[in-house]
């Protein structure tokens, strides 16, 4: 009989998967899982099909198109002042798997990597596999804020990179300049390697800008910066993704990378190198849309009596459950309202290791108002069932 390695035969699925899953057997509606259910923009699908029928369909360079590296390079130039060249941008099939590459090329068994929780949940899994171990530095709500003391008193001899999610799912904050500064002095002073997962950068609302920490003094050759077509465009099936760094760490990142998917598909690459050339203004008039569903569900859960979180960025707004007067856990909220209410969300404990807050819940607003609508009030009606 085949040996499964233990790790994988125990782990249960992901809070992601499990929550989908459910809302597919008890036909609810998905504010759990983060995708936009709007149609795709007509001027990307174009360019995917005109790529697929007009460029070649065989295997693209292992870091990417050029074309499209160089893209990257000045779509970051434009709209975050970074000086970036080909040689530092490598194209992953995914956040993730840029993730994974920088984990696998960066962690020496042994080393600490500390993750700010709430965090992706796949960050402690990938950093055990490539050896390193995982401390936690708990943020807490409403507002999750870097404080230096928690982060500093983490830090031993053996820690040798953090994880920065910014702006943060599943709490969707930006991280202040003094934030920022204070995390990079601490990268500079400790001989840190920041893995910056930077993916919503540009999903940010009210005027809050996202600056990198890749952009903050020190940090040059410390922090690898990972970006995703899925988040900037509403398109996470498309499953594009890539790192940025100085050429040196670059290349080593993308020799794991060449090792995993080796590359991506390339009329994907060609229509998301269009995409990124566009004007500013065709990017403003997806996010005014993203931006109208936020304040449509947060409007919503407030008449309904929900208290929202403060948000500034991702498709995501969080529900205090406590504050809103609700008893349950976040996990026993979620479960409940997914098979009684039929609405799928998702508990921020599931995204903790360790202690953390039971009582908040996040919920993805990226749909159609209507459907917002119809979820609202079938919450409100689960939680009149509870008083």
């Amino acid at each position: 009989m085949t040996d499964i390695h233990p790790v994988y035969a125990a782990m249960a699925p992901t809070i992601f998967e499990h929550m989908s899953a459910l809302a597919r057997e008890h036909g609810a509606i998905n504010l759990g899982q983060g995708f936009p259910d709007g149609p795709a923009h007509p001027d990307m699908l174009d360019a995917a099909a005109r790529a697929l029928a007009e460029r070649s369909n065989q295997y693209p360079p292992a870091f990417g198109l050029p074309e499209l590296r160089d893209t990257i390079a000045a779509f970051y130039a434009r709209r975050q002042g970074l000086s970036l060249t080909r040689e530092q941008v490598v194209v992953t099939s995914g956040a993730t798997e840029a993730l994974a590459a920088a984990l696998l090329a960066l962690v020496t068994p042994g080393d600490e990597v500390l993750l700010f929780q709430p965090a992706y949940d796949s960050y402690a899994p990938m950093v055990r596999r490539a050896g390193g171990v995982p401390v936690s530095v708990p943020l807490s709500p409403p507002h999750w804020r870097y404080e230096a003391a928690p982060i500093a008193a983490a830090i031993t001899p053996r820690t040798r990179l953090l994880m920065l999610n910014d702006p943060l799912n599943p709490a969707g904050t930006v991280a202040s300049g003094a934030e920022l500064a204070m995390i990079a002095d601490l990268c500079v002073r400790h001989d840190l390697t920041a893995i910056c997962d930077e993916v919503w950068e540009d999903v940010c609302f009210d005027g809050v800008p996202h600056r990198s920490l890749l952009s903050m003094p020190g940090m040059a050759r410390r922090a690898v910066k990972i970006g995703s077509a899925g988040k900037i465009f509403g398109l996470t099936g498309w499953k594009v993704g890539w790192f940025c760094a100085a050429p040196d760490i670059a290349q080593a990142l993308g020799r794991a990378h060449q090792f995993l998917t080796f590359t991506t598909p390339p009329a994907l690459q060609w229509a998301v190198a269009e995409g990124l050339g566009k004007p500013d203004d065709w990017f403003a008039d997806q996010r005014a849309a993203w931006a109208a569903s936020r304040r449509h569900l947060a409007d919503a859960l407030q008449r309904a009596g929900f208290t929202v979180l403060p948000n500034a960025a991702t498709w995501f707004l969080c529900i205090d459950l406590a504050a809103s007067g609700i008893a349950l856990t976040d996990r026993d909220f979620s479960e409940r309202a997914v098979r009684e209410a039929g609405v799928a969300s998702i508990p921020v404990s599931a995204l903790f290791e360790g202690d953390g807050p039971r009582h908040i819940l996040r919920l993805c607003f990226a749909k159609d108002h209507k459907i917002l609508d119809e979820a609202v009030a079938r919450l409100a009606a689960f939680r009149a069932t509870l008083a």
